[in-house]
């Protein structure tokens, strides 16, 4: 079905279905890192900062793509809905927990989902094992509304995460924060916010895991640069439709016009334009 600009995505919709129970066994390892001591730190640590950027989402339509079931409970109080979107690499886990599931799997160039849908589209492990990044960033262009925004979580290439392949975040291209605004600005966003997060050593020490507080804090004052994870909230940018070259004129080249020539036009024109008798 082609999607069609402003439509409504319906309450019960053909795009999203309720799992099979075949499809949970797909598991890519972030399934088991999410459930691991390791994993549960990391969660808590980006879904402090997550809550720094939206606080709340009254009322919202809200789509978590690529493995955003962990952070999505954030929201769920407050949002209209919320769906969850699984890609190609990623996991596929029925959210919400306890309830019928609101999750699917979709590709990541093709979203199956109406333009204008969604108010916020929250991006965790997906954008860094996509196969065409900028092909992704417009899928998520299309399905936002007007004024709706993007948070794209990805793995800081100058952190210890990135270089661990143990961990989901070891996965794909890593970002740095610079790298990921100016891909966002190209492909018709502009970015607005950005954090870093995860300095805590990749490890499942538990001495680690239990001074994670401690790591957060010295590494955000001593060195920000060196986070596992960069983040960057986006705004929809209606203007980057347009190319600004397309609005650059080139310059005319003078062309030199004999003067009795210039006042026999003259005089033509004036004749033209006086009425007739």
């Amino acid at each position: 079905m082609t999607p069609q600009p402003g439509r409504v995505m319906p309450r019960t919709s053909a795009y999203i279905q309720r799992m099979k129970p075949e499809v949970h066994a797909d598991n890519h390892g972030h399934r088991d890192f999410y459930a691991s001591p390791l994993g549960l730190v990391a969660a808590r640590l980006l879904r402090e900062r997550l809550l720094r950027f939206w606080p709340e989402l009254a009322g919202m339509e809200v789509l978590g793509l690529g493995h955003a079931g962990p952070y999505l409970r954030l929201w769920r109080e407050g949002a209209a809905r919320i769906l969850s979107a699984a890609l190609p690499e990623t996991d596929t886990v029925p959210w919400p927990p306890g309830a019928p599931s609101l999750t699917t799997r979709v590709e990541d160039g093709a979203l199956p989902f109406p333009d204008l849908s969604f108010d916020r589209v929250l991006l965790v492990h997906g954008l860094e094992g996509a196969e065409n990044d900028r092909r992704m960033l417009r899928e998520v262009w299309r399905v936002l509304k007007d004024d709706g925004r993007a948070l794209i979580v990805a793995p800081n290439r100058r952190g210890l995460w990135a270089h661990r392949d143990s961990t989901p975040f070891g996965q794909g291209r890593p970002y740095s924060t610079g790298q990921l605004s100016r891909l966002l600005e190209r492909n018709l966003f502009t970015a607005e916010r950005r954090d870093t997060a995860l300095f805590t050593p990749p490890f499942q020490a538990r001495l680690l895991l239990r001074t994670a507080a401690l790591w957060e804090g010295t590494g955000r004052a001593l060195a920000p640069r060196f986070a596992g994870v960069v983040m960057v909230e986006a705004r929809k940018s209606m203007y980057g439709v347009m190319p600004a070259q397309a609005l650059s004129l080139r310059p005319g080249r003078r062309v030199l016009v004999p003067e009795a020539v210039w006042a026999a036009r003259e005089e033509a024109m004036r004749r033209e334009s006086a009425p007739r008798l």
